[in-house]
C-alpha cells in the first residue's frame, strides 16, 4: 500500500520527533494532540530542531521551510480520515490508547493501517479494540527520534503480512532501521533496557552508590553512552514506571516489580527532564 498522508496522534517529545522524520521523508504529515498549545509547541519543537541543521549546514534553508509546510496540526481525532498510515503516540496508559484506537476505528477508511508506539503494551491488546485487527501493528520510536535509527517493528497475532511490510518500507523511507519483534509485554528493547535502570535505582535505593557514581560506572565500564540513572530522567520517570508496571503484570515475574524509590519520584512529581527534577534537578 501506498502512502501518502501520515498521521501522527500526539505532539510531545515522541509525537513532534515522529512528525518531524516523516515530513523529511517528503510525507505529509497531520500532527494531532488533545489542545492547540500542545500542538503549537509540537510544531515549535520541530521548527527548533531543524533551524539548528540549518546553523550545522546540514540543512538548506529552504528545505526547512518545505519540511514544515508538510506539516499541518489538529486538535480533532477525525481529521485522520485523511491519512494512509496514522501512528500513535499519546502517553503510556492502556485506557488512553484503547479509547483512542476505538475512535480511529470510526473515523479512519477501512484500508488504513493503525500503528502505535506504545513502549510495553501488547499489540494484540491493542487491536482487540478495533474490527480490524489485521490493520494494528506496533512502530516503536527510539527517543530521541530525529536522531536515533531504530524502530522496533512489533506484530500482533493477527497483523497481516501486507500491514507487516508497508510498514517496514515506511520505517526505511523515514532512513530508520526496523528491528522485528515478537509480542510480548516490554517487547525487546525495554524488556532489556528497563531492569537496567530498575537495578541501577535500587543501587540509589539500598545507597550502594550515588546518583553519578552509578552513571559513571555505565558509562566508563560498559560504555554506554548515558548512564541509566540520567536515561530514565531523559526517558520520563513516569514511562519507566509504566513500562515496569506492564512488565510485571504482564509476566507475573517479581524480577520485574518497580524499584519504591521510582514509585515515590513519580507520586511526588519528579518526572525527570520535563518536569524539571527526577534523579537529577535540570
Amino acid at each position: 500500500m501506498e502512502v501518502k498522508t501520515f498521521g501522527v496522534i500526539g505532539a510531545g517529545q515522541m509525537g513532534n520527533g515522529i512528525a518531524q522524520v516523516a515530513a523529511t521523508s517528503g510525507l505529509a504529515v497531520i500532527m494531532n494532540d488533545i489542545k492547540q498549545e500542545f500542538v503549537d509547541r509540537g510544531l515549535a519543537n520541530i521548527a527548533k530542531n531543524l533551524q539548528r541543521s540549518v546553523d550545522k549546514g546540514k540543512l538548506a534553508a529552504d528545505e526547512k521551510d518545505r519540511i514544515l509546510g508538510r506539516i499541518t496540526t489538529s486538535v480533532n481525532l477525525a481529521d485522520m480520515a485523511r491519512a494512509d498510515y496514522v501512528v500513535e503516540a499519546a502517553s503510556e496508559n492502556e485506557a488512553i490508547k484503547f479509547k483512542i484506537f476505538q475512535t480511529l476505528e470510526e473515523v479512519c477508511p477501512p484500508h488504513v493501517i493503525l500503528a502505535s508506539n506504545t513502549s510495553s503494551i501488547p499489540i494484540g491488546r491493542i487491536a482487540s479494540n478495533t474490527r480490524r485487527p489485521d490493520k494494528v501493528i506496533g512502530m516503536h520510536f527510539m527517543n530521541p527520534v530525529p536522531v536515533m535509527k531504530l524502530v522496533e517493528v512489533i506484530c500482533g497475532l493477527a497483523t497481516s503480512p501486507e500491514t507487516l511490510e508497508t510498514t517496514l518500507e515506511l520505517t526505511r523511507r523515514m532512513d530508520k532501521t526496523p528491528a522485528r519483534s515478537n509480542d510480548y509485554p516490554g517487547f525487546i528493547a525495554n524488556r532489556i533496557l528497563m531492569p537496567m535502570i530498575n537495578e541501577a535505582v535500587f543501587c540509589l535505593y539500598h545507597g550502594v552508590g550515588e546518583r553519578e557514581d552509578i552513571d559513571t560506572v555505565m558509562k566508563l565500564g560498559m560504555n554506554h553512552p548515558m548512564g541509566p540513572l540520567a536515561l530514565a530522567d531523559l526517558i520520563g520517570l513516569d514511562t519507566c514506571l509504566a513500562i515496569l508496571n506492564t512488565l510485571y503484570q504482564g509476566l507475573g515475574d517479581p524480577k520485574y516489580r518497580p524499584c519504591p524509590l521510582l514509585r515515590q519520584y513519580v507520586e511526588a512529581g519528579w518526572l525527570g527532564r520535563k518536569s524539571g527534577r527526577g534523579f537529577y534537578t535540570y
